[in-house]
């Protein structure tokens, strides 16, 4: 789940950089397109079947996903840059509150604490506000985080099926593809320049390869750990956006940093203590 966060702040940083060239929807395209082929060929290299016996499970997780990915960029375009990362960020409250209700999985308070602990150190960090007349786009970004929880928590029951992380993310780029791919057709695609082509590349490698770490990890990892480790991505995009852009981390900001690492170090030391999940093969 570690790789999957800096990898997702990496796309993070690379879709900044692309909004310049590019629409939310087209970069979601793209996106989602270089992922079918990478997958797809991953699959064919090692033989394995492209059908699945889940298939209405990978279109729930498809469509659950691709909503919340773009309910996340409508918000990027409409709110500031901290309000949209915060409110999307509630996923890990949503997925641990899943987690139980869905999963049935024992709650385990010392690691629900650990996401709270989290979730305060990135309402430190990005110190969100909210513009008046923006509810609207608040409340989206609040639902592309619950849609998020839903699609993770797909994640973990296509694995205790017996689900390829190959597989996971083959169906979820291939519908998302499809569907933005549609959308798109009854509106424009920007043109490409050489610099808008790197940046797509560069989005889809770092996308493919942090939805395939965040799968592994939903499938062998228990639940409410990959949860609270999923904070660092928040962690990594401010770090990247310091080394970057030089921006300047206020005292409250590093205590916020302080709690993300403290959240993620004590759920870190409290899996020890969970039942051991044996991955399917």
């Amino acid at each position: 789940m570690l790789v999957a966060a800096f990898m997702f702040a990496c796309m993070g940083v690379l879709v900044k950089l692309g909004a310049a060239h590019f629409s939310s929807t087209e970069l979601v395209f793209y996106r989602s397109l270089f992922g079918v082929w990478m997958t797809y060929l991953i699959i064919r290299y090692y033989r394995l079947s492209v059908r699945t016996p889940h298939w209405r499970m990978h279109c729930w997780r498809g469509i659950t996903g691709l909503v919340s990915l773009l309910m996340f960029f409508y918000c990027l375009t409409q709110l500031p840059l901290a309000t949209a990362v915060s409110l999307n960020y509630t996923w890990p409250l949503f997925a641990a509150l899943f987690s139980t209700l869905i999963l049935k999985e024992h709650i385990h308070w010392p690691l629900i604490c650990t996401i709270l602990l989290g979730f305060i150190g990135v309402i430190l960090l990005l110190r969100p506000t909210l513009p008046e007349n923006d509810w609207m786009a608040g409340l989206m970004g609040m639902a592309s985080g619950f849609f998020a929880a839903i699609a993770y928590i797909n994640v973990k029951q296509l694995g205790n099926l017996g689900e390829s992380e190959w597989h996971v993310v083959f169906y979820f780029t291939l519908i998302s593809t499809l569907l933005t791919g549609v959308w798109l057709l009854f509106t424009t695609f920007s043109p490409i320049t050489w610099t808008g082509l790197l940046l797509l590349l560069g989005t889809g490698m770092t996308a493919t390869l942090a939805q395939l770490a965040m799968t592994r990890a939903y499938h062998q990892g228990a639940t409410l750990l990959v949860t609270s480790l999923g904070y660092s991505t928040v962690l990594f995009a401010s770090l990247l956006s310091v080394l970057l852009w030089n921006e300047v981390l206020s005292p409250v900001a590093w205590l916020g940093v302080g709690l993300i690492i403290l959240g993620g170090s004590l759920s870190g030391i409290l899996s020890f203590k969970l039942p051991v999940t044996i991955p399917h093969k």
